[in-house]
């Protein structure tokens, strides 16, 4: 018969549990560490390309405790090329950085999952200096691809436009012809800003398929931030309703409340029923005074972002019923490009970016477009710095707002709403009572809806 009580056996159970909790605890705390060790190697090879050597032989061992492949270590080994020698890691990429329910506690599986976001992330953000090759680009759009399928659709859409910029900081950075020439590396340039100046700018340059890849990425681009002005356009109405024209007699414009209220007396209490004489229809034919708005746009190196944003806006204003569009663009000489302004895409093929300003050059050929002042609107899109010719561009505009002609500077038309202006025609333009308006695009469909209005 065993000498051991009840209460004995309690006691050797608790200290067997107290065990296995700190061996719980210490593998839990040696598995964080295991994590810190590399998070922090991420972050040294993102500031410093050169090895830490510590770091580097404690990544490589906790790698190959986990089972993974010591490739996952190298920076050189593209996402995709890991993917391809070790297919069974492309099911945990997915998702692998999307919001965590909260329900995996297990430490091992945390410190596999940092070291495949650590591939992720140094892959895709160390980018390096210097010049870039068609296939570096290539790899890196194949990695970005991969993180953003770890982030999932939410987590992808935030960081579109970071990288976005990062593609175009790369393409910056390598002889874009090299990819224009390669249909598929074109197809995969995601169209922005940075990438169509250096379009614009290199497209005396380019011929055959290149010249035809580098079309398509502008008239992809002049299609997508088309879509987005007109509907900021169209959000509010042009005109006011005109009295003086019968309303349409079709079923769209029955004015119900109006009709039943004339018809009241009609009303039949023997019948319970109302008897309609007479409809009354809403008028809403509208008043639309033809307006001619010239655009002056200038087209220097430092107003690249105006020059897209205005073609395209002075297209969509063109397109609206009696508005008359004159768009002119300049840097040392003036170019009218009024017979292309329905096709922004024609009017910025045949820009010439670069140079610097010289207003009164653009002033000389605006002015004779100008045959009723009342009824016109000068928009002057520029950054407003002269060479030495301030004084007789300000001359220019102060002569055509006195004569009636609604003048609207714009220190720069973008997204962002940054603008840079002039000191000295800032003040004299605020003085004149036209002051600069806001730079971002709102600020100007606003502006010119309300002078169609």
């Amino acid at each position: 018969m065993s000498d051991t009580g009840p209460s004995d056996k309690n006691n050797d159970n608790d200290e067997n549990n107290g065990d296995t909790h700190g061996s719980e605890t210490a593998l839990s705390e040696a598995d964080e560490n295991r994590r810190q060790v590399l998070y922090w190697r991420l972050l040294a090879r993102m500031f410093d390309h050169e090895e830490q050597p510590a770091l580097e032989a404690a990544s490589v061992a906790i790698v190959d405790d986990l089972g993974l492949p010591p490739a996952l270590l190298d920076p050189a080994v593209s996402v995709d090329n890991l993917v391809q020698r070790f297919p069974g890691l492309a099911a945990e990429l997915q998702g692998l950085m999307a919001p965590e329910d909260g329900t995996d506690d297990d430490p091992r599986r945390r410190v596999r999952r940092a070291a495949l976001v650590s591939k992720l992330l140094l892959n895709v953000f160390s980018t390096g200096t210097g010049s870039v090759t068609a296939t570096q680009l290539a790899g890196w759009q194949q990695d970005s691809g991969w993180l953003k399928q770890a982030l999932g659709t939410d987590g992808a859409a935030e960081l579109t436009g970071v990288l976005s910029t990062m593609e175009s900081d790369l393409v910056s950075r390598m002889r874009l012809r090299e990819v224009l020439a390669d249909p598929m590396l074109a197809r995969r340039l995601t169209p922005s800003m940075s990438l169509i100046e250096q379009l614009l700018r290199d497209k005396a340059n380019l011929s055959g398929v290149a010249l035809a890849n580098a079309k398509a990425l502008i008239r992809r681009y002049v299609d997508e931030v088309a879509e987005v002005l007109r509907t900021q356009v169209e959000q509010t109405s042009v005109g006011t309703i005109d009295r003086s024209v019968p309303p349409k007699r079709v079923f769209r414009n029955l004015d119900l409340k109006r009709t039943i209220w004339k018809n009241l007396p009609n009303w039949s209490a023997e019948d319970e029923r109302l008897y309609v004489d007479r409809l009354f229809y809403r008028q809403t034919a509208k008043r639309t005074t033809p307006a001619r708005l010239i655009v002056v746009v200038d087209q220097s190196g430092s107003m690249v972002d105006s020059m897209v944003n205005c073609t395209i806006l002075a297209s969509i204003f063109a397109g609206l019923p009696k508005v008359d569009v004159h768009l002119i663009a300049y840097d040392t000489r003036a170019l009218d490009l009024t017979p292309w302004v329905h096709d922004p895409f024609e009017v910025l093929l045949r820009t010439k970016l670069g140079g610097g300003n010289d207003g009164p050059v653009a002033m000389a050929m605006a002015t004779p477009k100008i045959s009723d002042p009342r009824n016109t609107v000068m928009v002057w899109i520029s950054d407003f710095y002269e060479f030495d010719r301030s004084q007789p561009l300000f001359d220019g505009i102060e002569a055509v707002h006195r004569s009636g002609v609604k003048f609207i500077p714009v220190g720069s038309v973008n997204s962002s709403g940054h603008q840079s202006v002039n000191p000295w025609f800032r003040q004299r333009l605020k003085d004149l009572g036209t002051p600069v308006i806001s730079g971002h695009i709102r600020k100007l469909v606003f502006e010119l809806k309300n002078f169609l209005a």
